[in-house]
């Protein structure tokens, strides 16, 4: 476990929670978080010193090398494949990259967490009202997290 005060990849709290309420919170522009350091350079300037991130390329790079769980990100390449119109919207004819993160290895990471153990109850389970009908409520109640539980346990059987 890191100490408290290991902002690693960022070299501070600040850059921390600048990266955070830039790219999360405000969402803000490339363009905009190129200003908004340009001006904050100048600023520090006179100081001998710089702002947290040199542009929004190096906030994006901190960004992206932020350790989360360990689950590292992966790509995939899709494409429309199905028949063509005579004269196909642009989409039909483009590729598009797809970023993700292995959910069950992130759901694991999410259960060997202390401070989310008493926070959570990790068993699937079905719920039904008084007609009989399925309710669905919370993600362990849905189909998904009951039929990884039975295919998971299953390899033991």
């Amino acid at each position: 476990m890191r100490p408290k005060d290991d902002w690693t990849p960022y070299r501070d709290r600040v850059a921390f929670e600048l990266a955070d309420f830039l790219f999360q919170r405000e969402q803000m522009s490339v363009g905009n978080i190129d200003i908004l350091l340009r001006l904050w350079a100048a600023s520090l300037a006179q100081h001998d010193d710089s702002p947290p991130f040199l542009n929004h390329q190096d906030l994006y790079d901190k960004i992206d090398a932020t350790p989360i769980g360990g689950v590292p990100w992966q790509s995939t390449t899709l494409s429309y494949d199905g028949p063509l119109p005579d004269q196909p919207p642009p989409w039909m004819q483009s590729e598009y990259t797809i970023w993700f993160r292995d959910p069950r290895l992130l759901f694991k990471g999410m259960l060997e967490n202390p401070d989310f153990a008493k926070s959570f109850d990790y068993r699937p389970y079905r719920q039904f009202d008084t007609r009989g009908s399925r309710r669905y409520e919370h993600f362990m109640s849905a189909d998904w997290a009951w039929s990884q539980a039975v295919c998971f346990f299953s390899l033991f059987l």
